[in-house]
């Protein structure tokens, strides 16, 4: 009874996301092209795409002997792996201090949660990543240091420590669902679902927030805020919106995440794209993804810019 009435929803699952949608519309090919967060930042900023900015590229194990000097030319960072899923392995610096004792240099980082780790933890995790722990297929990957995104003081209310992001489902470059992930303490600061963030559904038609959970449970407010979570009006809606249809026609993936993040002074840039979304996003708007999928497929106009198919979008979603 209980897939009965999921279907009569609309609900996509995961042998129909992938079967229907993702071995259909995605060519094997053009996967690095956002498995790779490397190669996605090539290509965006050959597309004249923002994303943020890597202060480095850690390829090998010998990069790390001589890390601590170059982290001193930073006031904040981010690690992350180059081919990461779901949040994994990523750490935010929010500030570097440095200590000289004795004629010797001590480097602390403090992490976005106020933890302290001492420069060699930073370059241990770092080798964590470089030797697969991180990577989707565990082989061994490349370890990224961006630079830290400040938080669009439109989330003051709606976040805690870390940063949110935006994630926008695109199908055949139609945006068709959308929510913002805000971080909570449970999430340590992240905007991961899975590690206990707020998914907050959004209508694509004015990016207004219309309903929000943590781990499938519906809530109404911040866990740590105590701010209502409905009414939250996103700013520069249609340019995210744009963002995310471009990515389409970037990586030339027909089914596809874009996840994007505000800043305070240039609006949205791209942080990254993900060939396989999560299924999520269908609770977080109380909707299912099947409906508004089948009717780009049926009925949307064929060969429209990106603008075009925002349009679209936010006519009929």
């Amino acid at each position: 009874m209980i897939f009965h009435d999921l279907k009569k929803m609309g609900i996509l699952g995961i042998n129909n996301r992938v079967g229907r949608y993702i071995l259909r519309h995605n060519k094997r090919e053009n996967y690095p092209l956002v498995d790779n967060k490397v190669l996605t930042a090539e290509r965006a900023e050959a597309w004249g795409i923002a994303t943020p900015e890597n202060y480095l590229i850690v390829e090998n194990y010998g990069s790390l002997k001589h890390l601590h000097l170059k982290l001193l030319n930073f006031e904040s960072f981010v690690i992350k792996p180059a081919k990461g899923s779901q949040g994994n392995g990523i750490i935010v610096i929010k500030e570097i201090i440095k200590e000289e004792k004795n004629g010797e240099i001590r480097v602390l980082c403090r992490r976005s949660n106020d933890k302290l780790m001492d420069v060699e933890e930073v370059k241990h995790h770092i080798s964590g990543i470089l030797s697969g722990l991180y990577s989707l297929s565990g082989q061994s990957d490349t370890a990224i240091i961006q630079a830290k995104i400040d938080k669009h003081p439109i989330f003051d209310d709606y976040s805690y420590g870390g940063i949110p992001d935006i994630r926008v489902i695109v199908y055949e470059g139609f945006p068709v669902m959308s929510m913002v992930r805000l971080p909570t303490k449970n999430s340590d600061g992240k905007a991961n679902l899975h590690q206990g963030a707020i998914g907050a559904g959004l209508n694509l038609s004015n990016g207004f927030t219309n309903n929000a959970v943590i781990r499938n449970q519906v809530i109404d407010v911040h866990p740590d805020t105590g701010h209502k979570l409905s009414g939250l009006r996103l700013p520069f809606w249609r340019e995210i919106l744009e963002l995310s249809a471009r990515c389409y026609d970037m990586v030339e993936l027909g089914y596809l995440g874009a996840d994007i993040v505000l800043t305070p002074d240039h609006g949205p840039i791209l942080l990254e794209l993900n060939a396989r979304p999560g299924l999520g996003i269908q609770i977080a708007n109380l909707d299912g993804l099947v409906p508004r999928l089948e009717k780009i497929r049926l009925e949307a106009p064929k060969n429209l810019m990106a603008k075009e198919r925002v349009d679209y979008s936010m006519s009929n979603f």
